[in-house]
């Protein structure tokens, strides 16, 4: 995997319980549980490309009726940024519950700073991308999030 640039300005969502311990664009949640990118030594934030991504990632979490308290902030990664696009085959079950080399992974991209957004897959909608943020990159201060609004759930998603 090669370090790329950001050509133009990128768009990306996460969503979070206004109400939460924690802001909805932070890695502080991240420190108290391991993700599927992450242990909790090495946080990261997790968004994806699209909002209905984001809310599909959201919605694999819980069943039966919608979140409480979801809000949504739409974040700006600028031009002239590095990323860097996670292989699939360098870990071929890169997609399964439980595995423990995408933790390692995400975990050294953190440690090592190599770029401030990795692009990954979507679990739950394989071609779809979720861009993981590295706060602990010194361009990530240049990364931006308008402020959070409400969520609107289509009871539809629920029945």
């Amino acid at each position: 995997m090669t370090g790329q640039i950001f050509t133009s300005a990128m768009t990306c969502y996460r969503i979070g319980d206004v109400n939460g311990n924690y802001p909805i664009f932070s890695h502080i949640g991240a420190t108290q549980d391991p993700g599927r990118w992450h242990t909790t030594a090495f946080p990261l934030i997790y968004t994806s490309e699209h909002y209905s991504t984001a809310l599909l990632e959201k919605l694999i979490h819980y069943s039966g009726a919608p979140p409480p308290h979801q809000h949504y902030v739409k974040i700006t990664i600028p031009a002239g940024l590095g990323y860097e696009m996670f292989d699939t085959a360098s870990i071929p079950d890169w997609f399964k519950v439980g595995n423990t080399e995408t933790p390692v992974f995400g975990s050294e991209w953190v440690r090592q700073k190599r770029s401030p957004v990795l692009i990954v897959p979507s679990s739950a909608a394989h071609i779809e991308r979720n861009f993981l943020i590295n706060p602990f990159h010194p361009d990530y201060a240049k990364i931006t999030a308008d402020l959070h609004m409400p969520v609107h759930w289509d009871m539809r998603l629920f029945i």
